[in-house]
């Protein structure tokens, strides 16, 4: 097996980029989802009822910054600072209770595109957000603002076997409604395999299994044209329903010490379980 592709999402629900490799951190990959948007109260605003967000992207600057774009080239293209000066505001985000607001301009330019006053906010310190323990979190796991764990890992092979579940008038899905950072395939890639991994190294990287994912309805909106419907969850439920959910990919946690500094892991390197 090999990883065959690998995404970081700088903003929450924002579009994804595709990269070749990616620097891991004991909390998940470096640029991935350190910033959000929350509306006027700092409640958490997703893709999940905010579509268009997903029409957005936002790439990641040298300095740590990011310049926030229309995926269409329409409008024009902003630049996002680190608020590392800004004085802390109340968010309601799962296990974190404080960010820090990202200024003025960022929130008029997102607030005209979803047509509603919305903020855009930063974790500056990651170590400060706990791994649910309901989601195989241990003591001393730390992540983002993903939703459950540091990492989320799919198999092409799983994704094509929902494919030959799915009604034959329904094309073939994109892995991009998942939201995958790792995806992997390659024998002995069996479908759902990942399942019951403990642990898998991707190249020279460890990490621990922490779960399997529960889909929600954001895997329903087609990550292009923004439209809805009942695939991917109307399948799932038929095959992958338990515990009254339904399930795609697993959760990683870097096996990493919090003070060994970055690892590595690329498209292309080897994936091994153990």
């Amino acid at each position: 097996m090999q990883v065959t592709r690998l995404r970081v999402y700088p903003v929450k629900s924002f579009a994804g980029l595709d990269v070749r490799s990616a620097s891991v951190l004991p909390w998940g990959l470096v640029g991935d989802r350190r910033w959000a948007v929350v509306d006027s109260t700092g409640d958490l605003v997703t893709a999940r009822e905010a579509n268009r967000l997903l029409a957005l992207t936002a790439e990641p600057l040298a300095d740590g910054g990011l310049l926030l774009a229309d995926r269409d080239g329409g409008g024009a293209p902003l630049r996002v600072d680190e608020p590392t000066d800004a004085a802390p505001v109340a968010v309601t985000v799962s296990r974190q209770r404080t960010a820090l607001p990202a200024g003025i301009e960022p929130d008029e330019w997102l607030s005209s595109r979803l047509g509603r006053p919305v903020r855009l906010v930063w974790q500056s310190d990651p170590r400060a957000r706990p791994v649910n323990p309901a989601h195989g979190g241990l003591a001393n796991d730390r992540m983002s603002l993903a939703d459950a764990g540091p990492l989320l890992l799919a198999s092409e092979s799983s994704l094509a076997q929902l494919d030959r579940w799915t009604d034959g008038d329904t094309p073939p899905l994109d892995m991009l409604r998942f939201r995958p950072n790792v995806v992997i395939d390659g024998d002995p890639a069996e479908p759902f395999a990942e399942d019951g991994w403990p642990f898998v190294h991707l190249g020279g990287v460890r990490f621990r299994v922490s779960g399997v994912c529960d889909r929600c309805v954001m895997t329903t909106i087609d990550p292009v044209s923004l439209t809805r419907g009942k695939e991917p969850i109307r399948t799932l439920a038929k095959h992958r329903r338990w515990d009254g959910k339904t399930w795609f990919g697993i959760w990683l946690v870097p096996d990493l010490d919090a003070s060994s500094g970055a690892d590595t892991i690329s498209v292309g390197d080897p994936v091994t379980v153990g």
